[in-house]
């Protein structure tokens, strides 16, 4: 069966997969491989599935101990070689796929929230926001039920930052006015 796109076989999803493996700076799943290299209806998650072992295998990757992969010297190599075998177009959403998602990881490296049931019933929700140097604001929220603590973490991890510049505004504006 012939294949449309810009992905028509294997050696193509493999110079992808090293193409984006050299650009990721964190480990990553089988699954992230696949929704980085994902451009077109040409590739499947079974063509990942199938070609990942086979890199892993042949030294171009390197599975870590928590199951996710890591480029080798081999495949930075081979994929700096290679990367003029992909097209144009599949190259720029491969990179701009790759950038959002280190700077994602990056971000959460930074921001983290918890869950925690509380005696009463209630629930806790606790937002911790980080710099380079260290903590910039711990915060803890109360919530009726579960929930709605899942809802609040999500949304104070998304907005983190916002929270934090409110927060700070809001109290130095009113020392301000003293």
């Amino acid at each position: 069966m012939q294949r449309f796109g810009y992905l028509h076989d294997m050696m193509d999803v493999k110079i992808l997969i090293l193409f984006i493996m050299s650009r990721v700076k964190y480990p990553v799943t089988i699954q992230q491989i696949y929704e980085l290299c994902y451009q077109d209806d040409s590739l499947s998650y079974f063509d990942v599935c199938t070609a990942v072992p086979e890199m892993v295998t042949s030294g171009h990757l390197q599975e870590t101990e928590d199951g996710s992969y890591i480029i080798t010297a081999k495949g930075r190599e081979d994929g700096e070689t290679t990367k003029d075998d992909i097209a144009f177009t599949v190259k720029q959403n491969a990179e701009n796929a790759v950038d959002k998602f280190n700077r994602q990881v990056h971000r959460s490296s930074f921001v983290k929230t918890r869950v925690e049931s509380r005696e009463n019933g209630d629930y806790s929700v606790i937002m911790q926001l980080d710099d380079a140097l260290g903590t910039l604001m711990t915060m803890e929220l109360t919530a009726p039920d579960s929930r709605q603590a899942v809802r609040l973490s999500r949304l104070l991890e998304k907005k983190a930052e916002a929270v934090y510049n409110l927060t700070m505004a809001e109290l130095l504006d009113e020392e301000e006015m003293e």
